[in-house]
């Protein structure tokens, strides 16, 4: 599956951006899917997951209540609405598929290019 990650941008602090994860190749319904994010000279970091079936998600702590993730199989699509943005969001946003594990940490079989994301303050 090819994914290919959209939606990033420039926003001031408190703003809000959707992010999108387009898939290609294969049905996204057979895949667990995950954003993560990797600011400079950080380490790659779990943001949201979303199950099969999209009846379970996951956030990291310190995006939960503000993300939402979401998915919708029609469109072959992922999405991560992200609300009250921090300056500290500012990152590289991934998006990743896995056919098999549903998880938090950053071992998913399948990745898309980055969209940047910027938060002034």
């Amino acid at each position: 599956v090819q994914l290919q990650a959209s939606g990033g941008g420039l926003v001031q602090a408190g703003g809000s951006l959707r992010l999108s994860c387009a898939a290609s190749g294969r049905t996204l319904s057979t895949y667990a899917m995950g954003w993560f994010r990797q600011a400079p000279g950080k380490e790659r970091e779990f943001v949201a997951a979303v199950s099969w079936s999209g009846s379970s998600t996951y956030y990291a702590d310190s995006v939960k209540g503000r993300f939402t993730i979401s998915r919708d199989d029609a469109k072959n699509t992922v999405y991560l609405q992200m609300n009250s943005l921090k300056a500290e969001d500012t990152a590289v946003y991934y998006c990743a598929a896995d056919p098999k594990r549903l998880g938090t940490s950053p071992d998913y079989e399948y990745w898309g290019r980055g969209t940047q994301v910027t938060v002034s303050s």
